[in-house]
């Protein structure tokens, strides 16, 4: 049974927005997860990411969030922190994934474990690649998020060592 699901989101198309989604799919490439794993490519799915939600234990969510801090700052929330964030608009895309935490919460599907990992972004501007800034940062918020997953019991084998390359 799929029991966790790591989620990127963001738009690929607005420089350091897609930084959730670069991390999940060098995440992807990277590592060897234990088989009851989901990797989403989230992207900006909105509403229609609730069925990844149904029947999750954990779920960890990796975005762009806007700290109020400077650009690359790494934070994390977890559990009840995240929808006082997002109701304080902290996530750059605290709609759709205020409604999707909403959603699940009516629908009695929230894990029993929920974490949010964000890097504040410097551009949000359209283009393909992410700021120097973030592309820096990008090691480090990954290792969170590997320490977060080890730290619910979640196998993750390096497949080879590598950089990052986007």
């Amino acid at each position: 049974m799929l029991k966790t699901a790591l989620i990127g989101l963001g738009n690929i198309l607005l420089k350091d927005e897609g930084v959730g989604v670069h991390a999940v799919n060098t995440m992807r490439e990277r590592y060897l997860f234990s088989p009851e794993v989901k990797v989403i490519d989230g992207g900006t799915l909105g509403l229609d990411l609730l069925p990844f939600f149904e029947g999750k234990e954990n779920v960890l969510i990796i975005d762009a969030v806007d700290f109020r801090k400077e650009p690359g700052h790494i934070g994390m929330l977890e559990d009840d922190a995240i929808p006082s964030a997002l109701f304080s608009k902290l996530s750059v895309h605290h709609i759709g994934l205020s409604d999707v935490l909403f959603a699940a919460k009516l629908k009695d599907l929230t894990p029993a474990k929920l974490c949010l990992i964000g890097i504040q972004p410097q551009s949000l501007e359209v283009g393909l690649e992410m700021t120097e800034c973030i592309r820096d940062r990008i090691e480090e918020l990954i290792a969170r998020a590997i320490k977060k997953l080890e730290e619910w019991n979640i196998e993750c084998a390096l497949r080879s060592p590598q950089r990052l390359s986007v």
